[in-house]
């Protein structure tokens, strides 16, 4: 039996070494056998760049691999991959274009990076020679982007949605499965770790929008700025909510959203709570666990589950895309990820108007004779339609909680109806929106 090829060592250095990067540097090292076996000779971690090089950490790096200059470590001849685990767009942007500039292969989990400067990221790649791989950027140890990229590459894909924070997910479990209020879920999920001090990225849907753009640019070639994803968090969800969407069978997930109608040629992307029926698959994906399902033209519907963050989830991907990047050296170059041009001229982003859907509308008015006529005429004013209406007791005296749900209506028309009702007295809070997938029973 012939001996195995064996390959000079491929170096990698990482910018960051918090949770991810420990954890990157770590299986890499004692993962070494089996991956070097896997990939035709050694993958090495040479060198990591650090805030503070004295701080202690849960894994032993000897002093001298580490540095506090990372733009230094992307553009050392002595490093074949650079891992950006830093996080952010400032640093981290320049990080990467440096290494990229140095036609390095760049290893990336950062997704607010990708989508506010993935354009510029590629257009460097293409002049330097280098490339990109991102698998960690989106639901963490799901191997979502290799799914689209090289699984499903014979499709086209009407419909991709999905639940890509595990935040905002075992907090809508708590509140349901316990009766619990956001409040009090939110300080639970702060202390075990699973929600930031400042939760807003999570629970306003900012992580979510940022991982959707980067799934509609796998899927369609084009990269939808920020402020064109139609964007709601869980803010404001109670348990009246929560009891509506039992009764009717139902729950509630914070659902990216991304649908291409290829006759029109328009795109839309959104991140929303959403009833989702509890017979589907993602609306039995509780706590801390991601999913993503996949319509393809081809394949038809497909679903990925697993845990969309953590140290080893997201290590996992990390070194996955490590591996592409040592097959891509060594001249098994596999698909290119950057898109052709032509991609983005085929599609445009819709308007609001080409944007439908039934929608859920609980509203807090007074307790008073002709309010629902006056809210009924709000909706009746920009031919949204009603198909049913729940009156419940409201949490202060004089008030009512109505809930409301609509047959099939545009996302303009439901824009003017917010802001008509906006305007009447009767109303005395902000209404709650979500979005209704499937059929009401």
């Amino acid at each position: 039996m012939p001996e195995p090829i064996s390959n000079p060592p491929v170096r990698v250095g990482l910018c960051g070494l918090g949770v991810v990067g420990q954890g990157v540097w770590q299986h890499l090292d004692s993962k070494a056998g089996t991956l070097s076996q896997r990939l035709g000779g050694p993958v090495v971690p040479v060198r990591a760049a650090v805030r503070d090089p004295a701080k202690p950490r849960d894994i032993v790096v000897p002093l001298e691999r580490l540095s506090d200059d990372p733009l230094a470590l992307a553009v050392d001849p002595e490093i074949d991959i650079l891992c950006e685990l830093m996080g952010g767009t400032g640093l981290a942007r320049e990080v990467s274009l440096a290494a990229l500039g140095a036609g390095k292969i760049l290893v990336t989990a950062n997704k607010a990076l990708l989508c506010e400067h993935g354009a510029e990221l590629f257009l460097a790649a293409c002049r330097g020679g280098g490339q990109i791989f991102f698998e960690a950027s989106v639901a963490g140890g799901i191997p979502i982007i290799k799914a689209l990229r090289e699984g499903l590459v014979a499709n086209h894909f009407p419909i991709i949605e999905g639940i890509l924070n595990g935040t905002c997910n075992y907090i809508l479990t708590r509140m349901e499965r316990e009766g619990l209020e956001y409040p009090e879920v939110l300080a639970e999920a702060k202390r075990l770790g699973y929600a930031e001090a400042d939760e807003a990225l999570d629970v306003d849907g900012w992580d979510s929008a940022h991982k959707a753009v980067i799934l509609a640019f796998l899927a369609h070639g084009i990269w939808v700025p920020l402020p064109r994803v139609r964007l709601n968090g869980i803010r404001r969800l109670t348990q009246d909510d929560i009891a509506f969407a039992h009764t009717f069978d139902y729950r509630i997930k914070l659902l990216a959203n991304i649908r291409r109608d290829f006759e029109r040629g328009h795109l839309a992307v959104s991140v929303w709570p959403t009833l989702v029926p509890r017979r589907e698959v993602l609306g039995n994906v509780n706590e801390v666990y991601n999913a993503v399902a996949i319509t393809g033209d081809v394949v038809g519907p497909t679903v990925y589950i697993g845990r969309g963050a953590g140290r080893d989830a997201t290590a996992s991907a990390v070194i996955s895309d490590i591996a592409d990047a040592v097959l891509w050296l060594r001249g098994r170059r596999g698909l290119p990820l950057q898109t052709p041009p032509e991609a983005e001229a085929a599609c445009e982003l819709a308007p609001a108007e080409a944007i439908e859907n039934c929608f859920y509308l609980r509203l807090t008015v007074e307790d008073a004779p002709g309010v629902l006529a006056q809210i009924s005429s709000a909706l009746s004013a920009h031919h949204v339609s009603i198909a049913s209406v729940l009156q419940r007791p409201g949490r202060q005296a004089g008030e009512a909680c109505l809930i409301l749900t609509t047959h099939r209506t545009n996302q303009a028309a439901m824009d003017e109806t917010l802001s008509s009702l906006g305007g009447l007295s009767c109303v005395l809070a902000d209404p709650q929106l979500m979005f209704i997938g499937g059929d009401l029973d």
